[in-house]
């Protein structure tokens, strides 16, 4: 029997098969469309009775390689690239409902999926559900007929809040529901969630996997674990779909039908291609991400630890200290026992933060998460600033917050340039 491949050598190989070539980097395929073999062969690639690249809005060989190894990380079934994380979201549920359905979701969510949740599926008459993460109680009173999954993230932008996983899988299991899982924060390398009984899975490609600030992707995992045949919520996905003559995605793709109707159909139909380029550039990031997510954690807590000591910082968050609220379930279900991302407040509130913001040298001042270089941000005034006031303050966004994504630089520039910055 042959022996699974750990997390750090499927980063390194990835699934690609050299070809006649010799080649050990996948090629970039730049190219828009694929010529048929023939009248019948073209017919068949559209009635999906055959495999194959019709159109690179589709699919493409570039981004087919990026699919396989993320899926293989993940241990999921298959996995469909697009342009952005966030395109990631929106694919996936429009996938799973439509006007007249709601996804119950957590509290703690990065501010563009807030907003693009109760701003945009508004429109489109998808309702989305509150409520408190650590209140599974409060997940389930919002459950009816009507809804179509739950919604996590694997831990918390910025709070850094880790879901017990267990427990949500119990309950989507109990109701036959997906449980969808954003994982960007934590990688497959500290985590994956489908072992933990998450269903589908998502990632902002554009962070943590690609790691260099560089481009934008998302990618959306199928574990191929969700009986979508049996739960009784999902009519789309078990009668005939007119556009592929009938087709019916259960009978058709079996565990994988989740991963095929987001590609033929939501992919098919609103666009959100990534370019091949992208994916290339990703599956490059991926292939050192288990030495990256290691030097993060390590720097993450090392920082949070002098800030907790610093005489001008009022509070620190990061879930890998021991006694934070999220330590148990960090220890319980991230690799390396604590994530990246730390949150801290100033004593001196909005002013100070940002007077510490411009003061700081080594850390860059963008809204990005994930990559190799310390980024601070004030999520009140750039990645929340659309939610609602008295919302920020219900889900921990005070106005003296600093996020910190810590890179991989040396754990002693970075303290010394906070110090630096921290001073009165």
């Amino acid at each position: 029997m042959k022996k699974e491949l750990s997390i750090e050598t499927l980063a390194v190989h990835g699934t690609y098969k050299r070809d006649e070539t010799g080649a050990t980097n996948p090629p970039i395929y730049l190219s828009n469309a694929y010529q048929f073999q023939n009248a019948e062969h073209a017919a068949n690639l559209f009635d999906l009775s055959t495999a194959g690249y019709i159109y690179s809005r589709l699919n493409n060989p570039t981004s087919s390689v990026l699919e396989e190894t993320v899926a293989a990380l993940e241990g999921g079934i298959a996995a469909l690239a697009c342009a952005s994380g966030q395109f990631a979201e929106f694919m996936t549920i429009v996938t799973l409902a439509k006007p007249g359905d709601n996804v119950v979701t957590s509290t703690l969510l990065y501010g563009g999926t807030h907003t693009l949740f109760t701003s945009q599926f508004a429109r489109l008459g998808i309702e989305f559900r509150f409520a408190n993460p650590a209140n599974i109680e409060e997940f389930e009173k919002q459950i009816d007929d009507k809804t179509k999954a739950i919604y996590l993230e694997a831990v918390a932008n910025p709070q850094g809040f880790v879901p017990d996983f267990e427990k949500f899988a119990a309950l989507a299991n109990k109701y036959k529901l997906p449980l969808v899982v954003d994982s960007t924060c934590a990688t497959p390398y500290l985590l994956r969630p489908i072992e933990h009984g998450a269903h589908i899975v998502i990632h902002s490609a554009t962070k943590f996997l690609a790691g260099h600030g560089a481009v934008l992707g998302g990618i959306v995992v199928d574990s191929g674990k969700f009986d979508w045949a049996n739960s009784g919520r999902f009519e789309e996905f078990n009668t005939p779909d007119e556009s592929y003559h009938g087709l019916v995605f259960t009978k058709h793709f079996g565990p994988a039908c989740f991963a095929a109707k987001i590609r033929v159909s939501a992919m098919r139909d609103i666009g959100g291609a990534i370019s091949p380029f992208n994916s290339f550039l990703i599956q490059q990031g991926i292939g050192t991400l288990h030495l990256r997510m290691k030097a993060h954690v390590e720097n993450a807590k090392q920082l949070a630890a002098y800030l907790k000591t610093n005489k001008n910082v009022a509070w620190v968050k990061y879930n890998g200290l021991e006694g934070d609220e999220n330590y148990t379930n960090a220890s319980k279900y991230l690799k390396e026992k604590g994530a990246s991302l730390l949150t801290f407040g100033i004593k001196g509130g909005y002013e100070k933060c940002k007077k510490f913001i411009e003061k700081v040298t080594l850390p860059i001042h963008v809204v990005n998460i994930g990559d190799i270089k310390t980024i601070v941000t004030h999520p009140a005034s750039t990645t929340h600033r659309q939610v609602p006031d008295k919302e920020l303050e219900a889900i921990g966004i005070s106005g003296d917050l600093i996020r910190v994504s810590v890179g991989i630089e040396n754990i002693n520039d970075i303290i010394a340039d906070f110090e630096r910055a921290l001073e009165d």
